[in-house]
């Protein structure tokens, strides 16, 4: 066995033991490693029919965002503000508890939000998965499709459009709850006095979305 002396400078001695440095000193092989085993596991899983829900985070300039998908299409786009883990465990309970991050299950999507960001894609070419709203907010963020690129709404235009002028709270609430926001734009609902009203993802990211897209 080996033996230690310490004095003032730390401990030495005539063995091979790790030092303080190489204890904490990251190996970038192990995370190689760990990150191609998570790549086995993940496309394993999905060859058995054991992935539901594949999900990665990104980042853009109105911060982190996890992006979420099915066997259907994209499911879920959320803000880190919501917290990632609050976004996991939502998707678990209502969807299945069998998720896992498959970044290339997300290649798509993120490339595509990566070019809106760029300015070079004004629309989204996407399968969509909208099994997260339903009823009279599934309504709503259908109509919300319908905005185009650089352009507004009211929050009583849509709900003109929906065919119940007098549901302006409810379509409020709907924009709220939008599960798939960027791709389905809900930050292009604006207030009747031109305000630009709240956005799940918080009203500085609504400003630099309403930007991006005017400066275009």
């Amino acid at each position: 066995m080996a033996s230690f002396e310490t004095d003032d400078a730390g401990p030495t001695g005539t063995g091979t033991g790790p030092t303080d440095t190489g204890l904490l000193a990251p190996d970038p092989r192990e995370d190689a490693v760990l990150a191609t085993l998570h790549s086995r596991l993940a496309a394993g899983a999905e060859f058995a029919g054991l992935l539901d829900v594949a999900y990665t985070v990104i980042d853009s300039p109105v911060g982190r965002l996890i992006l979420a998908a099915t066997d259907a299409g994209l499911v879920r786009v959320a803000f880190e503000c919501e917290g990632v883990d609050t976004v996991l465990q939502d998707l678990s309970t209502r969807i299945s508890p069998r998720i896992l991050e498959a970044p290339e299950r997300l290649a798509r999507p993120a490339a595509q939000l990566g070019e809106y960001f760029d300015g070079t894609r004004r629309s989204f070419d996407l399968d969509l998965d909208l099994r997260l709203t339903a009823g009279y907010r599934r309504t709503v963020v259908q109509t919300l499709q319908k905005i185009g690129y650089g352009h507004t709404s009211t929050y009583a235009g849509i709900a003109a459009l929906t065919g119940n002028p007098g549901a302006v709270r409810a379509v409020g609430t709907a924009c709220g709850r939008n599960p798939l926001p960027l791709v389905i734009p809900c930050h292009r609902v604006l207030r009747s006095d031109g305000t630009t009203g709240g956005y799940r993802g918080g009203p500085a990211a609504k400003k630099i979305l309403l930007d991006l897209e005017a400066a275009a």
